[in-house]
C-alpha cells in the first residue's frame, strides 16, 4: 500500500519509540491497529455499495434500452 522497506519501518519504530516510549508503544499500535480495521471495512463496505449501484444502473439502462426497441419496432409495425 505505502511500499515502505525494512529501513523505513525501523526508523518509524525507533522515532515512535522516542516520542511517546516504552509504556505507550504497545498501547499505540492496538490503537493504530484498530483504525486501520476500522478503514479497511469501511472502504470494503464503500466498495460494495458503489458495485451494487453500478450494478444497478447496468440493469436500468439494459431494460431502458430494450423499452426503447420495443417501442421503435412497435411504431415501425403500426406505420406499415
Amino acid at each position: 500500500m505505502f511500499d515502505l522497506g525494512l529501513q523505513e519501518l525501523i526508523v518509524i519504530f525507533v522515532v515512535a519509540l522516542l516520542v511517546f516510549g516504552p509504556k505507550k508503544l504497545p498501547d499505540l499500535s492496538k490503537a493504530l491497529g484498530r483504525g486501520i480495521r476500522e478503514l479497511r471495512t469501511a472502504l470494503h463496505g464503500m466498495k460494495e455499495s458503489m458495485d451494487e449501484a453500478s450494478d444497478e444502473t447496468r440493469r436500468v439502462g439494459k431494460d431502458l434500452s430494450k423499452e426503447i426497441s420495443e417501442a421503435i419496432y412497435s411504431a415501425a409495425l403500426h406505420e406499415e
